[in-house]
């Protein structure tokens, strides 16, 4: 039997610490072994996400090739580098992120250890755990790790196609082990939620539907819940301070800002009436021909309806998202 490509997702949510939310944008960290496609599934994902981007800059590491070629030898420059690299982009530059825009990066902080208890001994091993435990309070943590997993077999042939100067000759061995190294990481991984999505015999760069699909298992697994796609401009350009707004709450939040700014006394009443006043108008618009030009007319009544929704829920101090979602949940219904 023939699968599709969300056949060939499987999402779990591993066991994790609370974080601190301390940015109003979610922030997605994209892991898995050498050549798995972390990187092309990065920038993919950030036009979808209107999101920032953060990628590992693996070339800055002079180590790196001879690593490659010696790994006992240069593994702990190598290590070191890395660490003190990755914790350099995350202090500096993720924080500032997320307050314009979701992060989508390339790799975790945490994964560095993995690699350091792969490569590292003894006392190398003691002094890099100790630099890392003190280095990883400061960055933040993901709301969602994207674990992509995949054979040996298809690590190496991705990693053939690729050829990259320093990755020619790569070891099996050492891909293998890093592989089993990932599973057994991830199987106690408890610093955030973790979306495992399997790889072999996908190909998320040339299929626009896998892609897809994987876009929708992320806001799942993020649980955004009301999401309301882009509607159709009828030939007008977006408002800049509209751009990349596309929650329910957010949308609701900057109207309540605009009120409050309006002034004028609260009244619940009168909400209530142009709500109903707007609903009768999406009545008729739906009850009317659909010629083509009739579509402006429900867009607009649709327009209506939903904003005077918000206004009544801003008069009354209620969460729409939050009283929909528990909507769902009494209802038995999925939320995304």
């Amino acid at each position: 039997m023939t699968t599709g490509p969300a056949d060939r997702l499987e999402s779990h949510t591993a066991p994790y610490k609370e974080a601190i939310v301390t940015q109003p944008y979610p922030y997605i960290a994209i892991e898995g072994v050498i050549g798995v496609g972390k990187t092309s599934l990065a920038r993919l994902l950030q036009p979808r996400f209107g999101a920032e981007i953060l990628l590992e800059v693996f070339e800055e590491n002079p180590f790196l090739s001879d690593f490659y070629a010696d790994r006992a030898r240069y593994a702990f420059q190598t290590q070191i580098f890395f660490l003190l690299s990755r914790y350099r982009q995350l202090h500096q530059v993720a924080p500032a992120a997320l307050q314009r825009a979701p992060l989508i990066a390339d790799y975790t902080f945490a994964k560095d250890s993995l690699f350091a208890h792969l490569n590292l001994h003894g006392d190398e091993l003691e002094t890099y755990e100790r630099l890392h435990e003190a280095l990883a309070e400061r960055i933040p943590t993901p709301n969602l790790v994207v674990y992509l997993r995949a054979t040996t077999e298809t690590l190496m042939a991705r990693i053939a196609i690729r050829d990259r100067p320093y990755e020619r000759g790569m070891d099996r061995g050492y891909i293998e082990s890093l592989r089993i190294a990932y599973e057994q990481f991830f199987a106690t991984y408890q610093e955030a939620p973790v979306l495992t999505i399997e790889t072999d015999g996908m190909d998320f760069v040339r299929d626009p539907e896998a892609l897809t699909a994987i876009e929708g298992q992320v806001r799942a697994a993020l649980g955004e819940g009301i999401i309301q796609q882009p509607l159709p401009h009828m030939g007008l350009p977006q408002p800049a301070h509209l751009a990349g707004m596309r929650r329910l709450g957010e949308f609701q939040r900057r109207q309540e800002h605009q009120e409050a700014v309006g002034g004028g006394p609260s009244d619940r009443y009168r909400s209530f009436l142009k709500l109903t006043e707007a609903v009768g108008r999406l009545g008729a618009a739906l009850a009317a021909p659909e010629p083509q030009g009739e579509m402006a007319s429900l867009h607009q009544a649709m327009g209506d309806s939903l904003a005077a929704l918000i206004r009544l829920a801003n008069e009354v101090g209620m969460d729409l998202e939050a009283a929909y979602r528990e909507w769902l949940r009494q209802s038995n219904r999925p939320s995304a």
